[in-house]
């Protein structure tokens, strides 16, 4: 009982994705070392815990009036603040040391440099996401960090680091970006509207009257901007790396299934967005299968390097699936989300 209080805490449910950020970064440079690469979803995994953790606390008193959200533990009661704090340092002592275990093999420091930005970052972003709008931003750059983590690990200097390997860094900020901002944003709206919270999603108008879910033209533009972004640098690479010249009916074939993600994608949006009257249950099932699908792009995209890389498209939607099986007996709404 006490594992499964603690794994709802984590937000088991992405922590999967978050795992895979520093392995990302290590696949875009071609190292396939499977002890390697699985040290680095630990690092990440740890870190993840940390960042939600971490959180829950500062936020535990604008959260702990919402109903639909009190199966997370600080709320119920289940999981002690005190507990929780204890619970936050240890994820991040173990993921630094893991970093400074592989630093020491390599007799290089920089990536542990790197990793302390990455934290600093979702650090900063728990303590300040309420109290100002767009400040989603360190989270993006968290995960920016965190995946140049995975891929400086194995190298000595920043000037080795590849063109693909920086877009794979961009892209997944990106997707953060369009978690934070939009589903966040909404999935959270009318606790904090109700507490005054200052988030992006009220600043560009996002509102709750007389029970309807108001949503600006501004959030929808936003939403929608930044997944044709997200498409637009996905395949940048077949363009100023690999040439259309030279790409093979394989990588055309690539093209098409992000095609259809994207499509899958848009669509998912449309829905949420849409929502005349706010149900969380309804905007979690969105949300979910919309995180589902979202990052399976780029490990498609970089199966131009190894085909083997397309497996990591299935971990994140695996881990997903099963932590809410196993926590909340759903499938794609999680109820500590």
């Amino acid at each position: 009982m006490a594992i499964r209080e603690y794994l709802k805490l984590a937000r088991s449910f992405n922590a999967v994705l978050t795992g895979m950020s520093p392995v990302m970064g290590a696949i875009a440079m071609q190292q396939y070392d499977i002890l390697f690469l699985f040290i680095l979803f630990l690092i990440g995994f740890f870190g993840h815990t940390f960042g939600f953790v971490f959180n829950d606390i500062v936020d535990y008193k604008i959260d702990k009036s919402s109903k639909e959200i009190s199966d997370r533990p600080l709320i119920s009661g289940t999981i002690s603040i005190r507990k929780a704090w204890l619970f936050a340092f240890l994820s991040m002592a173990i993921s630094f040391a893991l970093a400074l275990y592989i630093a020491f093999i390599n007799r290089n420091f920089l990536p542990v440099v790197i990793l302390a930005a990455s934290a600093f970052f979702i650090g900063l972003y728990d303590l300040v996401s309420k109290k100002l709008p767009f400040m989603d931003i360190f989270v993006a750059l968290g995960v920016f960090f965190l995946i140049l983590y995975g891929a400086t690990a194995n190298i000595t200097n920043l000037a080795s680091v590849t063109k693909i390997t920086w877009i794979v860094c961009v892209l997944g900020s990106l997707q953060v970006l369009y978690m934070q901002f939009i589903a966040g944003g909404l999935k959270d709206i009318e606790n904090d509207f109700g507490n005054g919270a200052k988030t992006a999603a009220i600043k560009l108008g996002v509102r709750i009257q007389n029970g309807e879910l108001k949503i600006s033209n501004s959030f929808k533009a936003l939403a929608y901007g930044l997944q044709v972004i997200d498409i637009i640098v996905v395949f940048l690479p077949f363009f100023i790396i690999w040439g259309l010249g030279a790409l093979s009916i394989f990588q055309y074939a690539q093209w098409m299934v992000i095609i259809l993600i994207a499509l899958v994608m848009f669509f998912l949006s449309y829905r949420l967005l849409s929502m005349k009257k706010f149900e969380r249950s309804k905007a979690r099932k969105y949300i979910g299968s919309h995180y589902m699908i979202n990052f399976m792009i780029v490990p498609i995209m970089l199966m131009s390097l190894n085909p083997w890389a397309g497996i990591l498209m299935f971990f994140p939607g695996l881990g997903f699936i099963l932590s809410n099986i196993i926590l909340h007996g759903t499938i794609a709404q999680p109820k500590t989300m």
